[in-house]
């Protein structure tokens, strides 16, 4: 607790230095529930009091942390008990310490709140909502742990939440800060060391880093040619929606050894106005890529479609998506990845039998994937601002009670990625990523649920490069992809003696 507290409080000085350029004189609104999260809260009170922090503690429970009490008492932070207080009285206390303040931290509740917060504590956290959103300079929200209130477990949202700016989790980000749509509260995630040895368990959920990617992602060797690389085939687009072939493609070219384009010769030709390198026809392929830009009613696409499925489910990585969903076969290996959006995978599971509107998945999105992923046996990519990975979980280890594995959560674009043809680009970096790594993908399935989240955070990363903090349109991320993968390869710059570079 020592050390969670510390932590808490070095994160309230930074947001207090930031705010207002010192750490004495700043006003500080700590939210105080009963349990060990309560407690980090009050031993941090305590510290911010003696650095000569204005502290306001406002406790939700009639029994606070014994420890963090006798830790406050004596010194100059004010605790204002809310728990027997008449609603009126502690939404007005609530308005009174909070309106003025620099920083609230939010120490109501932590892991073991299921369904949300009820009673005082939810009163509370609603109120000091309130307040923060009416204050003029609203105050910065530091959580301790989680937003008290979140889905700890399924980053559900199921009452009141109080967003914060920064989460100080301990000892590992809990699936709630990863999963939408609770990951949207926690903001900047910090996690605390607590020394927790992790190594022999399998996370619930995962976001990969840039050295996860750089690991996963295949480099060539002096030895390699165009085909070991990685031959990636590509059933996109049609002649009313010529762009989707292009897009795809042109994310795809710089990642694989080469790109086979089967298509009308009128989307043909627009591939190779923009790539040509690309070859048209048929042949021998690591991968595929089928569906962006395919109609449901484009009878011709479609018997494309259903071709490259049939030559490439089970023999090889297939990525699918768009116009190919619904022709799947009833059951796929997890070599499949599926790659649908919201209102897409509502009309799969309806589709299977289970009636599900977009609204049903936006609110439940893990939950979706993973029926998706118990249907069929793919592995699921659910776009999104948050994009979600799940597959099978692998034999051995336990996944959840569905059978699904690890869900990985990346949220690594900008907003401005929400355009047209985002989803063509990004099936051709997987598609790509899929065909330099088949022959591992084939003999380890469940390496390809790994290989969609690298593939949605060099998608995230190449749209925040090519927007540069403003708008942007899908072949300005398509053409970001390879100066994003050339910086996570990139080894790290080593320094000698004194900091200089050797020579």
């Amino acid at each position: 607790m020592a050390t969670a507290a510390r932590a808490v409080e070095l994160a309230v000085v930074h947001a207090l230095r930031e705010r207002t350029g010192g750490v004495a004189g700043g006003r500080v609104v700590v939210l105080v529930g009963a349990g060990n999260n309560g407690g980090d809260g009050l031993y941090a009170a305590a510290g911010l009091a003696r650095r000569g922090v204005g502290v306001h503690v406002l406790t939700t429970s009639e029994h606070p942390q014994a420890g963090g009490l006798a830790a406050l008492r004596g010194g100059t932070a004010r605790l204002v008990p809310l728990a027997q207080a008449w609603p009126a009285q502690a939404l007005r206390a609530v308005a009174d310490a909070v309106g003025p303040a620099d920083v609230v931290v939010d120490a109501v509740a932590g892991t073991g709140v299921t369904g949300g917060l009820r009673g005082v504590a939810a009163t509370v956290v609603a109120a000091t909502r309130e307040a923060v959103e009416a204050a003029p300079r609203p105050p910065v929200v530091v959580a301790v742990d989680v937003p008290s209130g979140i889905g700890v477990d399924d980053g559900a949202l199921p009452g009141d939440v109080l967003p914060a700016d920064v989460t100080v989790t301990m000892g590992v980000a809990k699936p709630g800060l990863l999963l939408p749509p609770a990951t949207v509260c926690a903001g900047r995630v910090e996690v605390v060391d607590l020394g927790l040895d992790l190594t022999r368990r399998t996370p619930a959920a995962a976001r990969l880093t840039d050295a996860d990617v750089a690991d996963l992602w295949p480099v060539p060797h002096r030895e390699d040619h165009k085909y070991s690389r990685g031959v990636l085939g590509v059933v996109a687009g049609s002649d009313r929606y010529p762009g989707a072939a292009v897009l795809a493609t042109s994310a795809a070219a710089p990642l694989a050894g080469m790109v086979r384009y089967v298509g009308p010769d009128g989307a043909a030709r627009h591939v190779l106005d923009a790539r040509p390198e690309v070859v048209v026809g048929s042949g021998r392929v690591q991968a595929w890529v089928v569906g962006p830009g395919v109609g449901d009613d484009d009878t011709a696409r479609l018997r494309d479609v259903r071709r490259a499925l049939a030559e490439g489910l089970g023999t090889v990585p297939v990525v699918v998506d768009a116009g190919a969903l619904l022709a799947l076969p009833e059951r796929v290996a997890p070599t499949a990845v599926l790659t649908p959006h919201a209102g897409e995978l509502a009309r799969l599971l309806s589709a299977w039998g289970r009636s599900t509107s977009r609204a049903d998945v936006e609110a439940d999105p893990v939950g979706a994937a993973r029926r998706a992923v118990s249907f069929t046996g793919a592995t699921v990519l659910l776009k999104g601002a948050t994009t979600l990975v799940v597959g099978p979980s692998e034999e051995g280890v336990a996944g959840s009670s569905d059978g699904t594995g690890t869900v990985y959560a990346q949220a690594d674009g900008t907003d401005w990625l929400a355009t047209a043809g985002a989803g063509d680009v990004l099936a051709g970096v997987l598609g790509a990523l899929l065909a330099g790594r088949s022959a591992d993908v084939m003999a380890h399935p469940p390496l390809a649920a790994r290989l969609a989240a690298a593939a949605a955070l060099v998608h995230g990363r190449a749209a925040r490069a090519a927007s540069a903090g403003g708008p942007l349109v899908a072949l300005d991320v398509a053409r970001a992809v390879p100066g994003v993968v050339a910086t996570l390869l990139a080894p790290p710059l080593r320094t000698g003696p004194g900091g200089r570079m050797p020579g």
